[in-house]
């Protein structure tokens, strides 16, 4: 039995980092485990052009702890009026990494996303001849499309028909939930990849309703029947460059998420590595864990892998109910549960 592991530090595809106090509040657990991290742009206002980026990356170096080496790497949150000419050049100098695609309406802050993918054709466009990801929340939101179904619907009615238009297009179809999900991006071209989440994994949909309504379980896209969760199961431990870490962390004050609307998002930097070490465990496939937590992701941007290391320890990881951040508590992922594997630095 294995009673320590060793890999390659990892970055985090997807994460949330907010601004301001929650920004300061959050970050060191990210950045504690993580070096790099893709961080979204749907900030208030959302993170639109190269001046915002720049800004953003600067307010997110600063809140860093002492000590810690940690890259934001940043988006650009794509809307209807999004210039070519400005990804172009945000992505010539370094700013942008890549650009988000969120569907108006899908989840947190996206009121000013892409309504009709058409909209943001020059732009795609001049990504698809430079070569820079787009990154996309793949859901439609019309209300007569069934919540567990937008995922698949967001396959057959947006993302197949963009990537036969322009099939040199590379895409993160981000935080997948579905076998359909995975099955589109087993069978799309080397220019598709996927993050899948340590919760997507470890929870389907009864987590969200199971003795009650059970908001710390509640993430957009949602979790879904047993099925998908074991579909993304076998992905993420399969060994397929396809796949890789993207945590999806997003942070909600506790009131926030136990509100009569609770807020989509899990909080799950604080433990995101054990919690994902224990799928790939479960699965017998720890072997894997490395190229799913630290080699396909770089190797899918063309950045480099990290040279320094981690280690994770076989020993008792204590979740606590509550976590302290910018005057409030946050509920982080797996509260209360005790995991296997301790990240030892």
């Amino acid at each position: 039995m294995t009673d320590s592991l060793t890999i390659r530090r990892p970055d985090d595809w997807h994460v949330h980092l907010r601004d301001g106090a929650m920004l300061e509040a959050v970050v060191e657990h990210t950045a504690r485990q993580f070096a790099r991290a893709i961080v979204m742009p749907n900030l208030t206002p959302p993170v639109t052009d190269i001046a915002l980026a720049s800004a953003y990356r600067k307010r997110i170096l600063a809140a860093v702890p002492d000590g810690m080496d940690f890259t934001p790497l940043m988006t650009c949150y794509l809307t209807d009026n999004t210039d070519p000419e400005e990804v172009r050049r945000g992505f010539a100098e370094g700013v942008f990494t890549a650009a988000k695609l969120y569907p108006a309406g899908a989840t947190t802050n996206s009121a000013s996303g892409v309504t009709d993918v058409a909209n943001i054709r020059g732009v795609l466009e001049v990504m698809a001849e430079i070569g820079m990801v787009l990154c996309v929340h793949g859901e439609v939101t019309h209300a007569d499309v069934d919540i567990f179904d937008r995922e698949t619907v967001f396959i057959e009615r947006v993302l197949a028909p963009l990537l036969r238009e322009l099939p040199q297009l590379k895409v993160v179809f981000e935080h997948i939930t579905s076998e359909e999900g995975v099955q589109f991006v087993e069978s799309a071209g080397e220019n598709v990849a996927a993050t899948i989440t340590p919760q997507h994994l470890h929870i389907n949909r009864n987590a969200m309703l199971e003795g009650g309504m059970r908001p710390h379980a509640y993430c957009l896209p949602v979790a879904k029947r047993e099925k998908h969760r074991l579909a993304l199961r076998r992905a993420a431990t399969a060994g397929s460059a396809k796949f890789f870490l993207g945590t999806d962390s997003a942070p909600h004050a506790k009131e926030a998420k136990e509100s009569a609307c609770g807020c989509a998002g899990i909080f799950n930097a604080p433990f995101a590595l054990e919690s994902y070490l224990a799928v790939f465990e479960e699965e017998g496939a720890i072997d894997a864990f490395e190229g799913f937590a630290s080699e396909h992701g770089p190797r899918f941007y063309n950045l480099p892998q990290n040279e320094a290391r981690i280690t994770l320890e076989r020993a008792d990881c204590a979740v606590p109910a509550q976590i302290a951040a910018d005057g409030t508590q946050l509920v982080p992922f797996h509260a209360e549960e005790t995991l296997r594997w301790r990240f030892a630095g």
